[in-house]
């Protein structure tokens, strides 16, 4: 018996995800397409399996919004593991180095300035970051290690929320392009013992922040309750500005200036 193909639906807006564990961002843009069924997707930058939180997933003529949101500024929560260095940084690694932690809160209070504002970082061997085509993962993964170009990013905020014993939580805000693992591994060897990421969740990315995010598991149930189109009433979060057009037809997303005018930041096609 011939399968049947299945036709997907033309739908545009964005949802807001609350990624989890374990899946890398293209795996919850897959499942999350297929909740829809929806025929264009995109999401806007990678979060790794390890990393949970806020992931927008941009559906139909919203996937032209991707680059604005790739562009905007990102906030983590981040739990630093003092006392080990990884080969990646972060959990997920084989343990380099351990050395004893004689810091406490102060001591972290004390470096952290230095990290603030903009300064330069070294992106890690693990990262999607590509060489001649070759994602460097990959490159890391075979034993290679590659000379990589510093790169500039800004720190807006770095705050200790909390430190327990070789342990410590950061806030951290901070433009494109910024790695949380080099952030952590760098303030590690200022203070002598070594860090990596132990956890780390997105707390917003441009505009969006973890309050409007929906989870994969309710997007499951309400799909097995109504199916593709129950799952719409999730595009677009209902406190974004959405710009219309006279027939009331969704054209895009604005923001409102401080003299109340709506400036759109990005338009679609409407039809």
């Amino acid at each position: 018996m011939a399968q049947v193909k299945r036709i997907r639906r033309n739908v545009s807006g964005i949802i807001l995800l609350d990624k989890p564990l374990g899946f890398t961002s293209n795996a919850a843009l897959q499942k999350v397409r297929w909740l829809l069924n929806a025929e264009k997707a995109g999401h806007t930058g990678s979060l790794d399996p390890l990393a949970s939180g806020v992931l927008p997933l941009c559906f139909g003529e919203a996937t032209k919004f991707s680059q604005y949101l790739l562009d905007s500024d990102k906030g983590y929560e981040t739990l630093m593991q003092l006392g080990k260095t990884t080969t990646t940084a972060d959990a997920e690694g084989e343990v380099l180095q351990t050395r004893p932690v004689t810091v406490g809160r102060a001591d972290i209070e004390a470096v952290l300035p230095n990290f603030r504002g903009q300064i330069s970082q070294i992106p890690p061997m693990y990262s999607a970051l590509k060489r001649d085509g070759q994602p460097l993962y990959k490159l890391a993964r075979a034993g290679e290690v590659v000379e990589r170009e510093p790169r500039s990013v800004t720190i807006t905020r770095l705050e200790l929320l909390a430190s327990e014993g070789d342990t410590a939580r950061l806030a951290v805000d901070c433009t494109k392009g910024t790695y949380i693992r080099t952030l952590v591994e760098d303030i590690g060897e200022q203070l002598g013992c070594g860090a990596y990421v132990a956890e780390l969740r997105r707390t917003h990315a441009g505009p969006f922040s973890l309050v409007q995010t929906v989870t994969l598991e309710e997007l499951e149930a309400v799909h097995a309750e109504g199916g593709n189109e129950a799952v719409d009433r999730f595009l677009m979060p209902s406190d974004m500005v959405r710009v219309q057009d006279h027939n009331g037809r969704f054209i895009g997303i604005g923001e409102v200036s401080e003299d109340g005018r709506i400036a759109p930041r990005r338009l679609i096609r409407s039809e």
